[in-house]
């Protein structure tokens, strides 16, 4: 494995453990704010819906390849099966980028956020809405065309 896929695994599975952790302290007291605390759990349970839809990507991917491999770039299995990648992508970028902004205590044990931060949080709201339309509407299509075969 290249070294860049190695740190780029190890980020997805920072993130996946703290989904996890997450979870599982969901319903202990923070020194956070109500509106703060529901804030970062309406984002992680976003996260939490749509996470376990990537297997799906994948499965799919797998399904439309060999029909986007002979019938072409122009092909709408083609488009479709780039559209799940892309899909994946911006989970994996998403998951990067979140880790980035906040630690370990302010996802998990409910540290304060700094204003800034607060800005961000709403910021990553809007990005894992669209990563969840873009995994929800890849995942509907793709199991559009393929029930068509």
């Amino acid at each position: 494995m290249l070294p860049h896929k190695k740190t780029k695994m190890k980020n997805i599975l920072y993130i996946a453990t703290i989904a996890i952790f997450i979870s599982f302290t969901s319903c202990k007291e923070s020194k956070k704010t109500e509106t703060e605390t529901s804030k970062m759990s309406e984002v992680m349970a976003i996260h939490d819906e749509v996470m376990p839809k990537m297997g799906t990507l994948g499965k799919l991917v797998g399904q439309l390849k060999p029909m986007a491999d002979s019938l072409g770039v122009e092909s709408v299995e083609f488009k479709a099966m780039k559209d799940l990648q892309e899909a994946n992508r911006s989970m994996m970028d998403w998951m990067q980028g979140f880790g980035d902004r906040f630690d370990a205590d302010e996802i998990l044990n409910g540290k304060d956020l700094s204003d800034e931060k607060k800005k961000w949080l709403l910021e990553e709201e809007e990005k894992v809405k669209q990563v969840k339309e873009n995994i929800n509407s890849s995942i509907a299509n793709a199991e559009k065309i393929l029930s068509k075969k």
